[in-house]
């Protein structure tokens, strides 16, 4: 007898022996049972996922002899099911829709409908690949999908919905089949190589099950071609030299050091794999699945959402999670999908790989924005929140990459300290006091919420009434006062108010002519303007370029000097 390969001995003839689609087989039990069997039916799923297997048990259920009718349970040994099984049914006619796809051959179809069928209840048509018929020929069999005569079921499959026109998916039942996970192929795959006595490792299994990509069909026939290869015993290095993928362990040893900054290790590892002869491209695409692996971790790190996974890979993914900062996992994830992108149609593929890395590593290395914002408040909080400037204290440089958030700032303070204002004896006295104190009160606010600092230094006090303080923002300005309308930022200035007016008061934000009101500046007394212009008034970009840590800045973030304030 001819051997038969694994991939077809074991396809699947009953909705038990379906791997990993459930919610199709369950459905279409159901239906069965309460005599619900629609007309027409759309199997959707990538490659090797059980689309023309499902339609193949579903036509053996509705014509198996088994009970004189349909059953969720199809015999298999009766001559309706052996004959739909080998594929020479009369009842049961399989078209491959890229060959059968002109008009013609739909007419000569819709003819052939007449007849009834010769053995069973019903007359099946199964349409392989669907999307492949052409316009005219879905437009011909428009009015025959819709109403079908009453012994005639059809049955699609399809990689591609998106090239079925709607006319015909709105005709039939659609069923998304999903890809299959690690867990279930390599569950599927032990279960054949126990039978078939075959001995292979479990990391093999989880290699093949990686190299199918949720087809169980690609891994079977993986299998097969594996024991054609070193017989009935393999081991993983067999599985990663005929299909030229990469151990996992070398997978997270070339991710860690891309976290941990070490372009020396990337580099090796990358030459000893092209050296072997593995894909390069399908290296990126793993190295893309393993960072997203960390990530899913580092956000949820919740076994249920990593269903590909071992459960001591999973460990080893969190233990490496909890030390790496998710803005550098997302800058490194960017990196790759660039180079994935650009290595599709690269000739040196070797090249855009490394230095896709060597740019990851350094990436791993650079301060984030929020590390350098945590840096600088702490410095702050050292030296004191209330120490004065220095002479020669950096402006504001906006840095061409960086959020416009962190554009503004509001304008220095004077370097000598204000009189202190007695209390306050009336609106004038209090309004005054709030203008002098106004720049003191924003950098408070702003220590905790950078976003309201910038809007707020476009902003003033115009009036305070008894309890009740409004802050006027200019019409130019109108549509930033929704910003600071939120809770958190009226609290954070009710606060900052409280400790300048001495009582607790209301804030409110309302859009007016500020341009009359008195600056922060204008109202602090004569003594306290400094006398010239800061020092750092007088310096130009080119200045601040020379400047050593304005420089370390613009390196860090690969920005330039747009503005100085």
């Amino acid at each position: 007898m001819a051997y038969e390969v694994l991939a077809r001995k074991w396809r699947p003839q009953q909705f038990d022996d379906v791997v990993g689609q459930a919610h199709v087989t369950q459905t279409l039990r159901n239906a069965i049972t309460s005599d619900r069997v629609a007309h027409a039916y759309i199997f959707v799923g990538p490659r090797g996922t059980g689309k023309t297997t499902t339609a193949r048990i579903l036509a053996k259920a509705l014509n198996c002899q088994k009970g004189g009718g349909p059953t969720t349970e199809p015999c298999d040994k009766c001559d309706s099911c052996k004959e739909i099984m080998s594929g020479s049914s009369l009842d049961v006619i399989e078209i491959d829709g890229a060959s059968n796809n002109s008009v013609d051959q739909v007419r000569d179809l819709r003819e052939s409908i007449a007849f009834v069928p010769a053995r069973g209840p019903f007359k099946i048509y199964i349409i392989d690949e669907v999307h492949m018929l052409s316009i005219s020929a879905f437009n011909a069999l428009l009015k025959t999908l819709e109403e079908p005569p009453r012994h005639v079921k059809f049955l699609f499959a399809t990689t591609d919905p998106q090239k079925v026109p709607t006319t015909i998916l709105s005709r039939c039942q659609r069923f998304d089949l999903r890809r299959i996970t690690l867990r279930e192929i390599v569950g599927q795959l032990e279960k054949i190589a126990k039978v078939e006595q075959i001995a292979i490792a479990p990391d093999a299994l989880l290699a093949i099950a990686r190299g199918a990509e949720g087809g169980l069909r690609d891994a079977t026939g993986a299998l097969d071609q594996l024991v054609s290869f070193r017989g009935k015993t393999i081991a993983e290095p067999d599985v990663l030299a005929v299909f030229g993928l990469v151990a996992h362990q070398t997978l997270e040893a070339l991710a860690q050091a891309v976290v941990g900054g070490d372009v020396a290790t990337a580099l090796r590892v990358v030459a000893e794999l092209d050296a072997s002869g593995k894909d390069l491209q399908r290296l990126v695409v793993e190295l893309l699945g393993y960072f997203r692996d960390l990530l899913v971790c580092r956000y949820v790190g919740d076994a249920a959402a990593l269903p590909d996974l071992t459960d001591e890979q999973i460990a080893r993914l969190k233990t490496a999670a909890a030390t790496l900062d998710p803005d550098r996992l997302l800058r490194i994830v960017e990196l790759l999908v660039e180079a994935d992108a650009r290595m599709r149609y690269a000739l040196s593929r070797r090249t855009l790989l490394e230095i896709a890395l060597v740019r990851g590593c350094r990436a791993a290395r650079v301060a984030t924005l929020d590390e350098v914002l945590r840096g600088v408040q702490a410095a702050r909080s050292e030296l004191g929140a209330d120490a004065p400037p220095a002479d020669d204290e950096l402006p504001t440089a906006t840095v061409a990459e960086e959020p416009a958030r962190y554009a503004s700032a509001p304008a220095p303070r004077p370097a000598t300290a204000t009189t202190p204002v007695a209390p306050a004896a009336s609106a004038q006295d209090d309004l005054a006091k709030l203008t002098q104190e106004w720049s003191k009160l924003v950098e408070r606010i702003g220590s905790v919420d950078l976003l309201a600092k910038k809007y707020l230094v476009d902003a003033q006090p115009v009036s305070v009434v008894g309890n009740h303080v409004v802050i006027g923002f200019d019409p130019e300005f109108a549509s930033e006062i929704e910003t600071v309308r939120n809770p958190r930022t009226q609290k954070f200035m009710q606060h900052a108010l409280r400790e300048v007016l001495g009582r607790a008061v209301a804030v409110e934000f309302k859009v007016g002519d500020v341009a009359s009101q008195p600056s922060p500046a204008a109202a602090a007394p004569a003594a306290a303007a400094p006398a010239t212009a800061p020092k750092s008034a007088s310096k130009d970009k080119r200045d601040w370029h020379k400047h050593p840590a304005v420089n370390n800045v613009l390196e860090a973030f690969n920005g330039d000097i747009s503005e100085v304030r």
